[in-house]
């Protein structure tokens, strides 16, 4: 057998090799910084963005209806305003931005709500696209994506819900920490399963997952809900003059900071994954379905380890 190839393959490994142990070496934050600029993390949290505002939020303002019993007293702003503290114009705008909740009864049916669920796996399939990227791995079929984006988007909204009713109940100041806590493990858990459902062979490693789940619970859970206190008031004291276009405006912002931190969790879920599987399994992910001689790549690795 001709040795050339051989040798040009383990010189390739040995490369390889040397290129992951210096991102090893680098800073976690600025090697998900890099990885952020790699993908053009800004176009697809734009595009990630405009598919948040027109999918998830009026799924949030439906189920809110649901919850809420269409009641003809309540409106969702009326909740953001308590949320948020809001006072003076800031609440005016968010309580003429929405509607009492009655008003979206007739959206509650197979088709109203079909529609938005539907509308959500392009949203699904935007996430596969941004994670595939982040983790350097080749997207799934067309087909194959829908099912698994449509899985995906189910365990996503499983979990907010879950949120939800695990933050909302009734307790006592420890209590309500607790249950602060306790509402984090669905976060935890959407994320570190995210790879293994949307990235080619995601669920390799998957021992060394959970960094992804807590890349999510950090970036997804905590600091958005920071994001959410200190940048919607501010917005809308900022945007005041605009009345009800100046709240939308504001959750269009909103939207676009929720989704840069979305594309963030990719980069920095991929950079801890890469950093704490073995690096011939990191290698061989990466590089599988780029070159006909992938599938020796992990015995050359193992031969190149070898002293």
């Amino acid at each position: 057998m001709d040795e050339h190839p051989i040798e040009a393959l383990k010189d390739s490994v040995t490369h390889r090799l040397e290129q992951l142990e210096a991102s090893r070496r680098l800073g976690v934050p600025v090697a998900t910084t890099r990885r952020f600029f790699e993908i053009e993390g800004l176009d697809l949290g734009g595009l990630l963005a405009l598919e948040l505002f027109t999918t998830v939020i009026p799924i949030i303002l439906i189920g809110f209806g649901w919850f809420s019993g269409f009641s003809n007293s309540l409106s969702f702003g009326d909740l953001l305003i308590r949320q948020l503290e809001l006072t003076g114009d800031g609440a005016e705008q968010v309580r003429g931005l929405f509607g009492t909740t009655a008003s979206l009864r007739s959206t509650w049916t197979v088709v109203g709500l079909a529609s938005f669920l539907v509308w959500g796996i392009p949203m699904a399939s935007q996430v596969a696209k941004t994670f595939a990227r982040a983790w350097r791995r080749e997207r799934y079929a067309f087909l194959e994506e829908v099912m698994r984006g449509t899985l995906w988007f189910v365990l996503f909204l499983a979990a907010q819900v879950a949120t939800v009713t695990i933050t909302a109940a009734h307790a006592d100041n420890a209590g309500e920490v607790a249950l602060n806590i306790v509402g984090l493990i669905p976060s935890f858990v959407l994320w570190s399963a995210t790879p293994a459902i949307l990235v080619r062979d995601g669920g390799r490693g998957w021992k060394h997952l959970a960094w992804c789940g807590l890349a999510g619970v950090l970036l997804d859970a905590v600091l958005i809900r920071l994001v959410t206190r200190i940048l919607l008031p501010a917005l809308l004291s900022g945007w005041s003059g605009f009345g009800p276009i100046g709240a939308a405006m504001t959750l269009m912002t909103w939207c676009t900071v929720a989704a840069a931190l979305w594309v963030i969790t990719a980069c920095l879920g991929a950079v801890l994954w890469e950093r704490s599987a073995p690096a011939d399994l990191v290698l061989l992910m990466q590089h599988r379905f780029n070159a006909p001689v992938a599938a020796p790549i992990a015995a050359a690795t193992t031969e190149t380890e070898a002293p």
